[in-house]
């Protein structure tokens, strides 16, 4: 009879993309017991492609256990999207991918391989190895198996249990912060299972399932913009307005400074693909601070500039109030309000960000590219992905240099993953 393995493999980034590792376990079918176990520590890389790297890593595994013809692998993964293409019931979109598929596909021959989504709860193992690896790479080190390594009780139970044992148990926050970005069909979908580089699970309030959480889809890597406010100039400290319609002033020494050092911990980072700024000087002087660091070019996009203030450029909130108390009323009451002397209403520069969000998006698919914009156009790109009213502009602080991010999914929803990060100034 021929010998049969259970793989159970997971990938993780902390970034997506960003430090990522995988994990893989091969599993007797019958008993339960860990034949053999694969992490590894992969540096910047995406949630998928770290799923795809265990996959291949736990194939081979069982591969070399048992290289005799006729082996039969039961491969078992909480990331659907992996799951379904190699199934062959999703086409593989992403140019990334297909080789990493072939590559899974050339292990064993057709046939001897099938496919089975499990919830995240079901992959513990596998994502505690994953968990390891990246531990590991984070200290500099690579991940080493531990010795004596045994399964427990509730792994042995939960490895010989069949599929119909195996419902849809609520998923919690996965052990040690790796993300597991598959999500469940629609028949056993928990409401905390995530898509594919969504936040985790433990930040939604119990019992609510925000709007396409569990739809199961060939989302692929998402565009991800990393939002960084420019420097400060001699206007920032006095908080006076300083729009598109005043002059257009350069960075302070401080803004110098603070451009030096989120272009070193954008590097440091490595995974910036793509610069693009504002056409204001105070931006592109901080972009070029980053472009510099990671060897790309800055690239111009008209619709990242400030809103134009009109005749309150280069004055203070105070002054303003004294010298345009009723147009400055009505521009904080209306978001169709415009400042004095004809400025631009914060809905026009909605409209503006808007155009400019959904251009770079399609030319910038499944890439992380640095805005280097200003308050208003950062404030709306928050404030549209999150779907908040005009008011919401108010209510958030953007700081010189301060870094924020969101991820734009192809369903057309987006993840806010960070928000006025200063820590890289301090």
């Amino acid at each position: 009879m021929a010998r049969r393995f259970v793989v159970e493999a997971d990938g993780g980034s902390r970034g997506n993309p960003g430090p990522a590792g995988y994990g893989a376990v091969v599993l007797d079918p019958d008993t339960g017991e860990t034949l053999a176990e694969a992490a590894e520590y992969i540096g910047t890389a995406t949630n998928n492609v770290a799923e795809y790297k265990g996959l291949i890593a736990g194939l081979r595994a069982a591969r070399a256990l048992d290289p005799e013809a006729g082996v039969q692998v039961q491969v078992r993964m909480d990331s659907k999207l992996v799951v379904e293409q190699m199934s062959g019931r999703w086409k593989i979109k992403h140019p990334g991918m297909r080789p990493l598929a072939a590559e899974a596909r050339e292990i064993f021959p057709p046939g001897q391989v099938s496919y089975e989504w499990i919830p995240r709860e079901r992959n513990k193992h596998a994502d505690r190895l994953a968990n390891e690896a990246m531990d590991a790479g984070a200290r500099g080190e690579q991940w080493r198996p531990s010795a004596g390594v045994a399964p427990s009780a509730d792994d042995a139970l939960e490895a010989r249990a069949d599929t119909a044992s195996r419902g849809a148990a609520p998923a919690g926050a996965a052990p040690g912060g790796v993300s597991s970005p598959g999500a469940a069909p629609p028949s056993a979908a928990p409401a905390s299972a995530a898509p594919a580089g969504a936040a985790s699970p433990s930040a939604v309030a119990p019992g609510v399932a925000p709007p396409g959480w569990a739809v199961p889809a060939d989302l692929g890597t998402p565009a991800t913009f990393v939002l960084l406010r420019h420097g400060e100039t001699a206007l920032t400290p006095e908080k006076r307005f300083s729009g598109s319609g005043g002059s257009d002033p350069e960075l302070s020494p401080v803004g110098r400074r603070q451009a030096e050092l989120a272009a070193a911990a954008l590097a440091a980072r490595g995974t910036i693909q793509v610069v693009v700024s504002s056409p204001l000087r105070r931006c592109v002087e901080t972009a070029e601070a980053v472009a510099s660091r990671i060897g790309v070019d800055v690239h111009i996009e008209e619709g990242l500039r400030e809103t134009d203030f009109g005749a309150w450029e280069g004055l203070t909130f105070a002054e303003a109030r004294e010298r345009h108390p009723d147009d400055l009323q009505a521009w904080l009451a209306s978001s169709k309000a415009a400042p004095t002397g004809g400025g631009e209403s914060f809905a026009t520069v909605a409209r503006r960000v808007a155009l400019t969000r959904d251009k770079l998006i399609a030319r910038h698919a499944g890439r992380t590219v640095l805005l280097v914009t200003h308050v208003t156009p950062i404030k709306t790109l928050v404030r549209l992905a999150l779907g908040a009213p005009p008011e919401s502009l108010f209510r958030m602080e953007i700081s010189a240099a301060s870094l924020s991010a969101l991820a734009y999914y192809a369903d057309g929803n987006a993840s806010l993953r960070l928000l006025n990060d200063t820590a890289h100034l301090r």
